[in-house]
């Protein structure tokens, strides 16, 4: 199961809109104890990583009964993260004390979808 993006989901997240902002959609799945383990990890992305890059998590919350999903798409938390821009987010990926704690969410999930969006408010 997919958890952490590679070098090539990066590049072509990269070609759509380097410079826009972004929303990063978040949906996780825990590993047992993986909660606490992904609590550790976001702490350190809040405290440091997100303001540096200038990043802010819009929402984070506990997943509930799926009212309409097919079978394995139920997760256990949902987290929103604006970034300025896919190439800020990029840059954050890429700091060496970044990668220092991602180990944490890698240990802490055993699954993920890891989203870019942008606003489409506009064309509803």
């Amino acid at each position: 199961m997919a958890i952490d993006p590679t070098g090539g989901d990066m590049k072509a997240m990269l070609a759509e809109d380097p410079d826009g902002p972004v929303v990063m959609l978040n949906l996780l799945r825990f590993a047992p104890g993986g909660r606490a383990l992904y609590q550790e990890y976001a702490r350190h992305l809040r405290e440091t990583f997100l303001p540096r890059y200038g990043a802010h998590v819009l929402y984070a919350g506990r997943g509930g009964t799926a009212l309409v999903a097919e079978e394995g798409q139920t997760w256990d938390a949902v987290v929103l993260v604006r970034y300025p821009s896919r190439t800020a987010f990029s840059r954050m990926v890429a700091d060496p004390e970044y990668q220092a704690v991602t180990e944490l969410r890698t240990r802490a999930l055993t699954e993920a979808v890891l989203q870019p969006t942008n606003d489409w408010s506009a064309d509803i």
